[in-house]
């Protein structure tokens, strides 16, 4: 053991990994941008593997209780995320599992349309319908094991991604931690899906941590589901008495001691109650623990004030607490472009576009309703056999505020397990992959593209 002035620290003993399993493709990280990744890979043709921590897929979208997929569409009549990210509405759909637009109401500025559609957060932005849809995540965990293994992906749950295994600076495998001891999978590339960056921080690929204090993606949550309550009911008071039902909502907040707001689900009687902890770290476990422990106990604190003050809430109760704390921002890739707050502004175009973006914050121009997602922002610029997938995507704090939500990982997810198999195909490094043979699978898979 040494010993310093501050702390304290133990030499581990080197020790001989078993490689357990080996395949041409590896994701690491089973939420949306894993999951884009990983089915993209293995039906273009590669043998996949997919690890994930938790004993369901989804991430955010199922264990963290962020049951809203927004922002797919920029209010013209036309869809701007699609492919694997519509399959998950498409396979909840038939589940009755998602509610949300139909897509010849896109873009619809209809009275009754909108009135509607007002009801629901999101989908509703400058007077027209947008495509955002809310799920159920137990229907959606299901939807998402089929969707996985009918793609052929290997699957390993309870599994946790702790290192990435690299070589003369380039990307072999992971190595991961589960019930079954300490393991290594190899590959011949590597998709970080871990949202944080977990292992292009661990092969030292060079990566941004600052964060905007006043951006949401600085800010944590441990969301939670109330039962037996009426959500029209709840809807109609906020239309009927706009400014007392705003006054009790900042009450709600105050109470909490963070902001609180409820919102919708696919069922009338169940609404999800969303918030947004601030000053605490994601990368930082003592404060991970404190924000489930604060969040928890400001649930209960107030429920009894929605029970008494909001209607439609009389008679509700705590359904469920999101399984697993809601991060929305740590490190992100320093790729081989990085995206930036000037990009969501001025709307430029890339020949190696990958994904486009709708988006509907302030910083952005009415000239320019959407963004082109270049491949080399999921490129990282050193190490070879490596790419990143999901929220942890080459950004600065205001571009990945606005980009890091669920659509948008799948779709980069996505590109990346697309751009994988292809570079296992052809025997190149991910850098080399030919960007019209990535295009032109992106699209044959649904992927709406220039």
């Amino acid at each position: 053991m040494q010993n310093s002035a501050k702390e304290k620290m133990i030499v581990e003993p080197a020790s001989m990994v078993k490689v357990c399993a080996e395949a041409e493709v590896v994701v690491v990280g089973g939420g949306p941008g894993g999951i884009g990744a990983a089915v993209a890979a293995a039906r273009s043709g590669a043998k996949t593997i997919l690890v994930e921590r938790y004993g369901h897929l989804g991430g955010m979208a199922t264990g963290g209780l962020v049951i809203l997929i927004p922002h797919m569409s920029d209010g013209s009549r036309h869809q701007q995320i699609g492919g694997i990210c519509q399959e998950w509405l498409d396979r909840l759909n038939t589940l009755g599992g998602a509610v949300g637009p139909k897509p010849e109401d896109l873009g619809s500025s209809d009275k009754a349309l909108v009135a509607h559609w007002r009801r629901y957060f999101s989908a509703v932005v400058d007077g027209t319908v947008r495509l955002s849809v809310y799920v159920d995540p137990e229907l959606l965990k299901c939807a998402l094991n089929d969707l996985v293994t009918e793609a052929g992906v290997k699957l390993y749950l309870h599994s946790w991604g702790c290192r990435a295994i690299v070589e003369n600076g380039c990307a072999k495998g992971v190595i991961f931690e589960s019930k079954s001891g300490r393991q290594a999978i190899l590959g011949q590339v590597l998709i970080d899906a871990t949202g944080d960056g977990d292992l292009f921080a661990s092969a030292g690929v060079e990566f941004d941590g600052t964060l905007d204090r006043s951006l949401r993606s600085s800010q944590l949550a441990l969301v939670f589901r109330l039962g037996n309550v009426d959500f029209d009911k709840f809807a109609d008071f906020k239309v009927r008495e706009p400014e007392k039902s705003s006054a009790l909502l900042q009450e709600l907040s105050q109470l909490a001691g963070f902001r609180m707001s409820p919102h919708p689900t696919p069922r009338n009687d169940v609404m999800w109650v969303n918030d947004w902890l601030i000053g605490y770290d994601v990368l930082n476990v003592e404060d991970l623990t404190q924000v489930e422990l604060t969040a928890r106990t400001a649930m209960l604190r107030v429920l009894p004030f929605l029970q008494k003050n909001v209607p439609g809430f009389e008679n509700g109760f705590v359904l469920d607490t999101a399984s697993q704390i809601g991060t929305r921002g740590s490190r992100r890739l320093m790729g081989e472009y990085i995206i930036t707050g000037q990009d969501l502004r001025t709307g430029p175009t890339h020949p190696d576009t990958i994904a486009i973006f709708p988006s509907i914050t302030h910083n952005t121009s009415p000239e320019h309703p959407h963004v082109h997602v270049p491949y080399r922002a999921i490129l990282p610029r050193k190490i070879e056999g490596f790419l990143a997938a999901g929220r942890s995507f080459s950004s600065d704090p205001v571009a990945n505020n606005t980009f890091n939500l669920i659509p948008h990982c799948v779709a980069l997810g996505q590109a990346a397990g697309t751009a994988a198999a292809l570079a296992v195909k052809n025997h190149v490094q991910p850098r080399q992959v030919n960007i019209v043979a990535l295009q032109d699978c992106l699209r044959a898979q649904g992927v709406p593209l220039p």
